[in-house]
């Protein structure tokens, strides 16, 4: 299957257009044709099946066959705040990676020792969409902008919480975390993790964490860049809920 995105597609159309880049794209390099079959996901789980009716590389147009609405295979929620690399690719890297792997919400967080401020959400969201499709997942996570990491703390978050941080003071293992939350009764586990910048959190930073009900936790021996730690944070709660 290929899969389109459209985030206009909707249950209530008959008749889809795509726009002049995706039409483009269709008609001259896939170089489909009327009567084929697409596949489009609104990134709200739902699956658009459509047939093309007008072949055309400015407004390739549709008709929608049938709409599938698809289940995420997850028994978890997973929102992870990150703080921004200095270099942008590490970013696009970690937020391709964590798509495909399987996350829901993601929130720059700007710290004490962070290296990036500014970000340009745009950018980031067409990584998310090329990432969503290319995994054949029907899900975008939601891109957040950039917060403090003060105002994040602030806004309260329900479920598990966690700071990962380089700090030698009493930590466990993420997975031994996971585990002593394991009895909880919710139907769906919501998991809110924070990961600082290369320089780490500031020592009042961790405290705050501390003081608002994040458990301290390491993501193994080594040293990880940021953008590495959310990749093994994201990887290690997808395999612990696979069990």
């Amino acid at each position: 299957m290929q899969l389109f995105y459209s985030n206009t597609i909707n249950s209530d159309s008959r008749q889809f257009i795509f726009d002049k880049i995706e039409s483009r794209h269709i008609v001259k390099v896939l170089r489909k044709n009327e009567g084929d079959t697409l596949f489009i996901t609104d990134g709200n789980n739902s699956l658009f099946q459509v047939v093309i009716l007008i072949a055309s590389d400015k407004k390739c147009t549709v008709k929608i066959v049938s709409i599938e609405q698809k289940e995420i295979p997850r028994n978890y929620y997973l929102h992870i705040a990150i703080a921004p690399t200095k270099n942008n690719d590490r970013l696009e890297w970690f937020l391709e990676k964590a798509t495909e792997i399987g996350i829901d919400k993601i929130t720059p967080i700007i710290c004490k020792h962070s290296e990036r401020k500014v970000i340009k959400l745009e950018r980031l969201e067409r990584v998310l969409v090329s990432a969503m499709k290319q995994s054949l997942k029907f899900k975008l996570p939601k891109l957040n902008p950039a917060i403090s990491l003060s105002e994040f703390i602030s806004q309260k978050h329900q479920g598990d919480l966690f700071i990962a941080h380089c700090e030698e003071t009493d930590k466990k293992t993420l997975k031994s975390e996971l585990s002593t939350k394991d009895d909880s009764k919710e139907k769906k586990k919501k998991i809110t993790l924070l990961i600082g910048p290369e320089g780490d959190f500031s020592t009042k930073e961790i405290e705050i964490a501390l003081q608002n009900k994040y458990v301290p936790v390491t993501l193994g021996e080594s040293r990880l860049r940021t953008e590495t730690a959310g990749i093994v944070a994201t990887q290690s709660i997808a395999f612990f809920n696979e069990s």
